[in-house]
């Protein structure tokens, strides 16, 4: 089923020693609430990297990074950005910004180029699904059904 919106909670042990999964499950019961459990998955990632700013929470597709979400900011979430569209400023990394801010214009961010973690935050940890559709696998499966022994070691 594909959603409108992606709700994406860093599942990371900072974030998590800091309410996460209160914040968690809070969303999970605010898109509810708001009859838009269709519409909106809220998804638990990886840790999204920027511990000190945790709790993190970004939704996807616009890329908003709120940052220090707090469980009881979940309902703003829900009913200004989800249900009305308005992105809430004061959770942003810079709340002085205007526009919509997402984890590309935070100086953290910027110098890094993920390869290995480049699905983190995008798929669910705990869901080998969300892996195998952002392609997963792909290189054992042409280990094992494109490439001789011969080109394994080669390559």
């Amino acid at each position: 089923m594909a959603y409108e919106s992606y709700v994406l909670v860093c599942g990371g042990t900072a974030c998590m020693s800091g309410g996460a999964q209160e914040l968690f499950d809070t969303l999970v019961e605010g898109v509810k609430a708001a009859g838009l459990a269709d519409r909106v998955q809220v998804v638990r990632t990886g840790c999204l990297g920027f511990c000190e700013k945790g709790p993190i929470v970004k939704i996807l597709p616009e890329g908003t990074f709120y940052v220090s979400v707090k469980p009881e900011d979940a309902k703003e979430i829900v009913a200004e950005h989800l249900v009305k569209g308005r992105v809430v400023t004061r959770l942003l990394y810079d709340p002085k910004q205007a526009k919509v801010l997402d984890e590309n214009q935070i100086p953290f961010y910027q110098k890094q180029y993920r390869i290995v973690l480049r699905n983190c935050g995008v798929i669910d940890p705990e869901k080998i699904e969300d892996y195998i559709a952002r392609d997963g696998y792909k290189a054992i499966e042409k280990v094992l059904f494109e490439m001789t022994p011969e080109q394994v070691v080669e390559e």
